[in-house]
C-alpha cells in the first residue's frame, strides 16, 4: 500500500461556513478539483487547521474526506496530537474511515527526548495497519525530529511502514542528510509549498505535499521534472516561488490567509474564513501582489 503514496499529494484546506462549521460542499468541490488538476491524492495536515478543530471535527473531517475520495487516489490523514492516546484515537478513526495512510507531527507542547519521540511514533505504527508518515514541521510548529530517531524507526518498521516528511530548515540539506543516513532507504516527501520543490526533487523525494491553492503550478513543475524538462519547470517555478515567498513572511497564518483567499477567488470555497484566533490578516497590498503573481502563474501554466 505504501507504494501507492507518491507524486503530488496536496494538503486539503478546511472550508468554514459563516457559522464556523465545516463546509462540506466546498470540501468536496476542492477534492474534485484537485483530481482534475492531476493530483495523485491528498492529505490533511497543518494547513488543514487540524490543531484548531475540535476532536469531533477532526474525526468528522477525516470521514467526510474518505467518503469524498471514494478510492480515487491516496488519502493520508493527519493524526498528530498532544498525547499518544489522542493520536491513536485519530489514527484508528482514519483507518476505519478508509484512509490510505497516516501522517503525524510530534506533540508541540513539550520538547520530547529521542526515546519518547520513538515511543510516540512506534505506538502509532505498531497499533495500526497503515503506513505512517513521520512529519517534522518544526520550521513553523513543534520540534525538530533528529535523524537518529528516523533511522531507528526505519530500522524497526521498514520503508513500507514508515515514511518521512522533513520540513525543518534548511530543507534541502536536511532532506539529503536523511537520505544519506538511511542509505537511500527512507521514502521522503517535501512540503515547501513549491518554493523548494525543484531542489527537493533533485535530492530524490518520492512526492510533494503542498497546499491546494497553486496546485496547477505544482503539478506542472512535477511533471516537467519527471520528464527532464528543466526549462518548463523553471518557467512555472519563478512566479510560484514569488507567491510562496509572500506566504512565508507570516508563517502558518500567512499560508492560510493566502490559501483561503485564492481558493475563494477560484470559486472553490464559499468563504475565506479561518478558525480563530490568528495573528495575521491579508492586507490589500499583499492581496494585489498575490493577484498579479497568480495571473502570471496561470499564464505560464496554460502556455504549454
Amino acid at each position: 500500500m505504501a507504494s501507492e503514496i507518491s507524486g503530488v499529494l496536496p494538503i486539503a484546506h478546511t472550508p468554514f461556513l459563516e457559522d464556523d462549521s465545516i463546509d462540506v460542499v466546498s470540501l468536496r468541490r476542492q477534492i474534485d478539483w484537485a483530481y482534475e488538476q492531476g493530483a495523485s491524492g491528498f492529505c490533511t495536515g497543518m494547513v488543514s487547521e487540524l490543531l484548531r478543530l475540535t476532536a469531533g471535527e477532526r474525526i468528522e473531517l477525516t470521514r467526510e474526506l474518505a467518503d469524498i475520495n471514494a478510492g480515487r487516489g491516496v488519502f493520508i490523514a493527519g493524526v498528530g496530537a498532544e498525547s499518544t492516546k489522542q493520536a491513536l484515537e485519530f489514527a484508528h478513526a482514519a483507518q476505519a474511515a478508509g484512509a490510505t495512510g497516516l501522517m503525524a507531527i510530534p506533540p508541540i507542547s513539550s520538547a520530547l527526548s529521542e526515546c519518547h519521540l520513538i515511543d510516540y511514533f512506534s505506538v502509532l505504527a505498531s497499533e495500526t495497519q497503515l503506513p505512517l508518515i513521520v512529519q517534522d514541521a518544526s520550521s513553523y510548529v513543534g520540534q525538530t525530529i533528529p535523524v537518529s530517531v528516523c533511522q531507528t524507526l526505519l530500522d524497526e518498521f521498514g520503508p513500507d511502514q514508515i515514511l518521512f516528511k522533513p520540513e525543518a530548515a534548511p530543507l534541502g540539506p536536511n532532506l539529503s542528510a536523511l537520505r544519506d543516513a538511511t542509505d537511500g532507504r527512507a521514502r521522503i516527501f517535501e512540503g515547501s509549498g513549491g518554493i523548494s520543490l525543484i531542489d527537493s526533487f533533485r535530492r530524490g523525494i518520492g512526492g510533494t505535499m503542498p497546499g491546494m491553492e497553486f496546485l496547477p503550478g505544482i503539478v506542472a513543475i512535477w511533471n516537467a521534472m519527471q520528464t527532464g524538462d528543466d526549462d518548463r519547470a523553471y518557467k512555472v517555478y519563478f512566479p510560484l516561488c514569488a507567491l510562496v515567498a509572500l506566504q512565508l513572511q507570516a508563517g502558518l497564518d500567512g499560508f492560510l490567509a493566502v490559501e483561503k483567499y485564492v481558493l475563494q477567488k477560484q470559486g472553490l470555497f464559499a468563504t475565506d474564513i479561518r478558525r480563530r484566533p490568528y495573528k495575521w490578516e491579508l492586507d490589500q497590498e499583499t492581496q494585489a501582489e498575490v493577484d498579479r503573481l497568480l495571473a502570471m502563474l496561470e499564464t505560464v501554466v496554460s502556455s504549454d
